[in-house]
């Protein structure tokens, strides 16, 4: 008679079962277990995930010695420690555009996160200053709300859903678009091969994009756009598929140039209502284009007498 059944996962546990091996020889395969894992065990207080980052952060120690991998298989009786540091100093905040008692509008400096990534976060985020109501990229700057309450985020979420809001972007990109105002209208999903990035698609959601040159020199052209849809990456994603990369965009453009000091995206302008009487009060918030465009274009000499920085100003 021939008994067959699940091939047993763990080949050298099955060998001591069988006495092939002695347990004594074994000892290590019977008692090592996973760092990620007993480190779970001894700090309940964060989840797995956060204690990988931890790890690969270089927090841990295995007897002493730093141990970046959270697989590594840990001996009985090793002392591990984890050494969180403390939160940094958070730094002040970025000029503020508008505050009263249940909104604060900022102008977000490019390099400033929106939202913390995973449990730990070493550097501060817009989440730092107020409730996170919307998001821009790390590297675009520009106008961002906060809600100070939570009925105050739940009210201008809501707007930003069901497209009560107009969003004012400007953007340095590579080349001339054909024609000089213009309707993106091309749907955009994910990417598959590439999972953080998103492509145009035409199985991907709706998205549309306004734009309208305002600036142009012999190889870069300055941009408004006005998107209509909020997908992420959009307006990077349509740039890149009509043939005009944003300047300075290390995923959708032409690679990376130590020359080019930032994204060059600014979001210029917010149309939104506010708490207020009879239903709330709806408001413009603007947030100046940033001295580095001005620059960019005065380099060539090609921008107009109103291209100047009082012209961004914040109403």
């Amino acid at each position: 008679m021939i008994i067959t059944g699940k091939k047993f996962s763990k080949p050298e546990l099955s060998r001591v079962i069988n006495g092939d091996v002695s347990l004594e020889t074994n000892q290590d395969v019977i008692e090592k277990e996973r760092l990620d894992h007993l480190l779970v065990k001894q700090h309940p207080e964060y989840n797995r995930s956060s204690l990988q980052q931890f790890i690969k952060s270089r927090f841990v120690t295995v007897d002493g010695k730093i141990t970046q991998k959270p697989n590594t298989k840990i001996p009985q009786g090793a002392k591990i420690r984890l050494n969180v540091p403390d939160a940094p100093k958070l730094p002040p905040r970025p000029p503020v555009i508008y505050e009263d008692e249940n909104v604060l509008v900022l102008n977000k400096p490019a390099g400033l996160l929106s939202m913390a990534k995973g449990e730990y976060c070493p550097e501060p985020t817009l989440e730092n200053y107020g409730l996170l109501v919307h998001r821009l990229d790390r590297d675009t700057s520009g106008v961002v709300i906060l809600a100070k309450n939570p009925e105050t985020q739940k009210m201008l979420r809501k707007q930003f859903q069901d497209r009560k809001t107009h969003k004012t972007y400007y953007a340095v990109v590579n080349g001339h678009p054909k024609l000089p105002e213009a309707m993106i209208d091309l749907p955009i999903a994910r990417n598959l091969k590439r999972p953080t990035t998103f492509q145009v698609d035409q199985n991907g959601k709706s998205s549309q994009t306004h734009y309208k040159v305002r600036e142009q020199n012999e190889r870069y052209s300055l941009l408004e756009l006005k998107p209509t849809t909020g997908r992420t990456h959009q307006l990077r994603v349509h740039l890149k598929y009509i043939g005009t990369p944003i300047l300075g965009d290390n995923v959708y453009g032409e690679g990376t140039n130590t020359k080019i000091p930032r994204l060059f995206l600014h979001a210029g302008a917010l149309e939104i209502t506010i708490p207020g009487p009879n239903g709330g009060i709806r408001k413009t918030f603007v947030a100046e284009l940033p001295t580095e465009f001005i620059e960019f274009f005065k380099q060539s000499n090609t921008l107009s007498p109103h291209y100047t920085t009082d012209s961004y100003k914040s109403q």
